[in-house]
């Protein structure tokens, strides 16, 4: 008994130490890019060299500032090379040029440098060799935010290893190696005013909490509602920063966060006799179901056309008003069936799985729309898991032979 008990442990204790170095080596990398991308921002360019003056035209397409705006940046370009010009928002709406004379130095790094005046003071040379050292280093920021989100994602299932099964860690472990890749191929550009590594590092945030949430659901756990909250507290930045999604952040704030709380304490009331882990779930009636989609799509049209109306700019869409409208409605939507999935979750029911898949399909839509690609990888996770967590449920059902129809 002893020598079979020893065998089994052996493997475990592999599997451990395993996980143990890929978790180090991840905060290594992660620590590693980071130092590495700040020694170079920080560095000194030293002496300039002057190079030659010449010419670039003002990319106005890139620009969308109004009166709210405090500072306003103003792009130029002779097709190879690109400047960066402040102004303040008065002066901003009194610039007419369309080209620019731009004088080139290069530091004694090899690192090329646009102003659009000659003989730039000390101060100004120090701020453009920051600004274009951040715009080459972003690429080894982003490695080390992904790596750094990687890490806590092995993390997770090394020290609650035996809350998972061996799939559900394959699967999670999986999601977040995908969107990993997927961050470091298509970088996110900066909106807003919000450098594009940070907007990243929501992403990869929304994508970890939002797979571990889910997950919990399937396995019918209620500490899925604590990281909930988590979840929400991130879309809502990331809505913020973004300044797009409005339907589906309103719904967060008065919605879901309060949902979540309630759908904790109900869970718990409703344990499993025979595990105490799980929660008893159950499934709709029919007519249940019709009034559910009518209230979906009642919402869609309204809430769609008040938020139509409202005049919120972002650069986020590059100035495509039909692109926006077009989210708006979707979001519209999402926000409806995320509605009737809260409620579905909060009463244990099977059919919040359906929801789950629909609201997947709109947001896979929307960031497609949007470019957001390391999103569709939650996506992706969205519609294995429900896949997953409606086969479990359907199983606890049939073999509890549960028949309870009323929402309560």
């Amino acid at each position: 008994m002893h020598s079979k008990m020893t065998a089994y442990m052996e493997p475990n204790r592999k599997v451990r130490l395993t996980e143990i170095i890929v978790l180090i080596a991840l905060l290594l990398g992660s620590f590693a890019a980071f130092i590495t991308g700040t020694i170079r921002i920080s560095g000194d360019p030293g002496n300039l060299q002057f190079v030659k003056e010449l010419e670039m035209e003002r990319l106005s397409d890139e620009e969308d500032y109004d009166e709210d705006s405090t500072v306003c940046d103003v792009i130029w370009s002779d097709g190879e090379n690109r400047m960066i010009t402040s102004y303040p928002y008065e002066d901003y709406t009194e610039l007419e040029d369309e080209t620019i004379t731009a004088y080139q130095y290069t530091s004694e790094n090899g690192t090329d440098l646009f102003f659009d005046h000659a003989d730039p003071l000390p101060d100004e040379v120090r701020a453009t060799y920051r600004q274009v050292a951040a715009d080459a280093m972003m690429p080894v920021f982003n490695v080390a935010s992904s790596l750094a989100i990687l890490a806590v994602s092995v993390a997770i299932m090394l020290f609650f290893g035996k809350f998972f099964t061996t799939y559900e860690k394959s699967w999670f472990l999986s999601i977040m190696v995908l969107a990993t890749i997927v961050s470091v191929i298509f970088p996110e550009e900066s909106a807003n005013g919000v450098n594009g590594i940070v907007i990243m590092l929501l992403y990869l945030l929304d994508t970890l909490l939002n797979i571990l949430c889910e997950l919990l659901i399937s396995k019918q756990s209620r500490w899925n509602f604590i990281v909930s909250v988590a979840v929400e507290i991130t879309e809502i930045l990331i809505s913020l920063v973004l300044m797009y999604r409005f339907a589906t952040m309103a719904v967060t704030l008065i919605f879901w966060l309060p949902i979540d709380i309630i759908s904790f304490i109900n869970w718990s009331r409703h344990k499993d006799e025979e595990e105490d882990e799980l929660t008893v779930v159950r499934k709709l009636t029919g007519y249940q179901e019709v009034l559910v989609i009518a209230g979906i799509a009642v919402w869609t049209v309204v809430v769609g056309w008040l938020l139509s109306g409202l005049d919120i700019k972002t650069d986020f869409f590059g100035g495509n008003r039909n692109l926006e409208l077009v989210i708006i409605y979707l979001d519209a939507c999402a926000s409806a069936v995320g509605i009737a999935n809260g409620l579905f979750i909060l009463f244990r029911l099977r059919e919040q799985w359906i929801a789950w898949y629909i609201c997947a399909f709109l947001e896979a839509i929307m960031n497609i729309l949007a470019g957001q690609y390391v999103l569709l990888v939650l996506k992706l996770g969205y519609f294995t898991n429900t896949t997953y967590g409606y086969i479990k449920w359907s199983k606890y059902i049939k073999e509890h032979g549960i028949q309870e129809k009323t929402l309560f």
